[in-house]
C-alpha cells in the first residue's frame, strides 16, 4: 500500500478532502498532516489499535508518549483531570500555537496513547489544515513527527513519503511548514512548571505569562547522570545518516576549525551547515546554508531539510556551526545536539594568530584606514615574524595616502610617505595569510568576490568585539582622529593577543 498524497491549500480548504481524511481517523487508520511547526502523523487518540498503529508506522519506543491535538479549549477539560489556572493562562495566551502542555488525564485516553503515564500531553496546532482535520477527526488526534523513529522530523510531505509512504493511508500536503521544529513542551503537574522540550515559545515568554518556569537539566546536556524528565527525551532523534560534529565558539575560530576538520577529514564526501552570512568561506566541502543569523526562524525552518538534503547526497561527515540564538538558539540546539550524538568541539579561543606569516588590512580604497591600520601594527612589537601590508578592494589607479589620514598618522609619530594603493588579488589569498577588514559589507565582498578567499575577518571579531570601524572620508579632521584612536585601540589589542599566545 503507498500513501494517497492531496495538496491543500490553508487558505482555501476542500472541506470533501477534510471530510475523507477525517473519516480516515475515526475508523482507525492514519493521517499525515501539516501543522505549524512540523508534520504530524494522526490518528484518533481515543482508540487503542490506533495508537498502536502509529507506534508500529514509526518504529517508535510504545513508552514514549504521543500528543494529543484538539481544536477547541473545552476539549481539553474532557480529556484532564483538571486545567491549573496557570494552564488556563497559557492556553489564552499562545493557543492555538506551538506549545504542548502536560496535565493529569482522565480515563477518556487509553493508556497506549500516553505510553502508560497518568498524563497527557496536549496542544492545540496554529494551522487551519491541522484545526479542519481535527474537528473532522472527532476532536482528539493523537500526532507525533510524521517520521521514521529517530530520523530529521519532516517539514514537507515529500519528507513523510520518504519515511512513511508504504504505511500510511494518506498524507495532506499543505506545503513547507512556518515554524520547523517541534513544539514546546511544559509539564504543568509540577510547581514550579518544567519545560521537558524547548521550542519557539522560549522560558522568557512563559514566565512573562505564569512567572517561574524551571528546565530539564538534560536538555542541553550529556551528562549520563541526568536523566530527561519526558520519556521520549532519552531516545535517539532527529539524526541524519552520517556522522555529525558540532563546532562552537566565535564565528571566526569556528569557521578556522571546520575549515581544518575538512581538510583533514578522509570521507569521501563532507557536509557543513552554514548560514548565509558564512556559507562563502568554506572551502572542500557540499556547503548548505540554513539561513540567516538575522532571521532566528529561518534557521529552525530550514534545519530537517538540510539534514534531509545530506541524507539523499549520501555525505559521509556534516561539521555544523552552533547556533547561539537569542530567542530560538536552546530549541535549535537541543535538535542539532541530538543529531549530532552530542559530538561538540569548543573552539572559543582557538583561532591562532601566531600561524598567519602575513596580514593584510582592507578598506575601501587604501588610502585611510587600511594603511592607517598597517602602520600602527608596524609600529608595536610582535614577537613572532609577520609581514603587514594594506590592500583595496576598489583601486584603480594607485594614489597616495589620503591627507587628512596623513595628517593625523603624522601628529602621532608615524608616516607613510612612500605609501601607494594596491588592489587586492587572488594571489594575495593562502593558508598562512590574514585578511582583516574594516566591517562586514567588505568581509562579504571579499568573500563573494574572491575565489580563493581564505581567512577573512573583520578586525572587531579578531578582538571579541561586534561593530565596525567608521569611514571618516569626506569628514572633518577630527572623524579622522577619532577613527585612527580608535584603530590604535584595536590593533593594539590584536598584537597583544597575538604576543600572548603559545608559540
Amino acid at each position: 500500500m503507498e500513501a494517497k498524497i492531496i495538496k491543500v491549500d490553508k487558505q482555501n480548504i476542500d472541506p470533501e478532502v477534510m471530510r475523507q481524511a477525517g473519516s480516515i481517523i475515526r475508523m482507525g487508520g492514519l493521517v499525515a498532516f501539516p501543522t505549524e511547526t512540523v508534520y504530524g502523523l494522526g490518528a484518533d487518540a481515543r482508540q487503542k489499535d490506533a495508537a498502536a498503529r502509529i507506534y508500529a508506522a514509526k518504529g517508535r519506543p510504545s513508552d514514549n508518549p504521543l500528543i494529543v491535538h484538539i481544536a477547541e479549549f473545552q476539549a481539553l477539560r474532557a480529556i484532564v483531570s483538571e486545567v491549573p489556572e496557570k494552564a488556563v493562562r497559557l492556553a489564552e495566551t499562545f493557543w492555538p500555537g506551538p506549545l504542548t502542555m502536560i496535565l493529569n488525564k482522565n480515563q477518556e485516553i487509553p493508556y497506549e496513547t500516553t505510553g502508560g503515564l497518568d498524563t497527557v500531553a496536549v496542544r492545540m496546532p496554529d494551522h487551519p489544515v491541522a484545526l479542519t482535520l481535527i474537528r473532522e477527526g472527532g476532536g482528539y488526534i493523537a500526532a507525533p513527527s510524521a517520521n521514521t523513529s529517530g530520523r530529521p522530523s519532516p517539514t514537507m510531505a515529500e519528507h513523510v513519503m520518504e519515511d512513511l509512504g508504504d504505511k500510511i493511508e494518506l498524507i495532506i500536503d499543505g506545503g513547507p511548514v512556518g515554524i520547523g521544529i517541534e513544539s514546546t513542551i511544559v509539564d504543568m503537574t509540577v510547581e514550579p512548571p518544567m519545560i521537558l522540550r524547548p521550542g519557539y515559545i522560549n522560558r522568557d515568554m512563559l514566565e512573562a505569562v505564569i512567572g517561574t518556569v524551571e528546565e530539564d537539566k538534560s536538555l542541553l546536556g550529556d551528562d549520563p547522570d541526568i536523566k530527561p524528565k519526558a520519556p521520549g527525551m532519552k531516545y535517539r532523534h532527529y539524526a541524519p545518516k552520517a556522522d555529525m560534529m558540532i563546532v562552537e565558539g566565535s564565528e571566526a575560530a569556528v569557521i578556522a576549525k571546520i575549515n581544518e576538520l575538512i581538510r583533514k577529514d578522509k570521507s569521501a564526501k563532507i557536509g557543513v551547515i552554514a548560514t548565509d552570512e558564512t556559507k562563502a568561506r568554506y572551502i572542500g566541502a557540499d556547503v548548505k546554508s540554513i539561513g540567516s543569523r538575522r532571521e532566528e526562524i529561518s534557521i529552525s525552518r530550514n534545519l530537517y531539510r538540510i539534514l534531509r538534503e545530506f541524507d539523499r547526497e549520501e555525505v559521509s561527515s556534516i561539521y555544523s556551526e552552533a547556533f547561539e540564538l537569542p530567542e530560538l538558539g536552546q530549541a535549535v540546539m537541543n535538535r542539532l545536539l541530538k543529531a549530532a550524538g552530542y559530538h561538540v568541539i569548543n573552539v572559543k579561543n582557538e583561532i591562532k594568530l601566531r600561524n598567519y606569516r602575513k596580514v593584510i588590512f582592507v578598506c575601501a580604497s587604501d588610502t585611510c584606514r587600511a594603511p592607517m591600520a598597517e602602520a600602527i601594527m608596524k609600529s608595536k612589537h610582535v614577537t613572532a615574524p609577520v609581514v603587514i601590508q594594506s590592500k583595496g578592494l576598489v583601486v584603480l589607479f594607485p594614489e597616495p595616502l589620503n591627507q587628512k589620514a596623513e595628517a593625523v598618522m603624522i601628529s602621532n609619530g608615524l608616516k607613510m610617505e612612500q605609501h601607494m594603493s594596491s588592489p587586492l588579488e587572488e594571489e594575495d589569498f593562502g593558508e598562512d595569510t590574514l585578511i582583516i577588514t574594516m566591517d562586514e559589507e567588505q568581509k562579504q565582498k571579499v568573500l563573494m568576490g574572491y575565489t580563493k578567499a581564505l581567512n577573512v575577518y573583520t578586525l572587531k571579531s579578531l578582538v571579541g568585539e561586534e561593530g565596525e570601524i567608521p569611514d571618516p572620508y569626506g569628514g572633518p579632521l577630527t572623524d579622522y582622529g577619532e577613527c585612527y584612536e580608535e584603530l590604535y585601540r584595536l590593533v593594539t589589542l590584536l598584537v597583544e593577543n597575538w604576543n600572548e599566545e603559545e608559540p
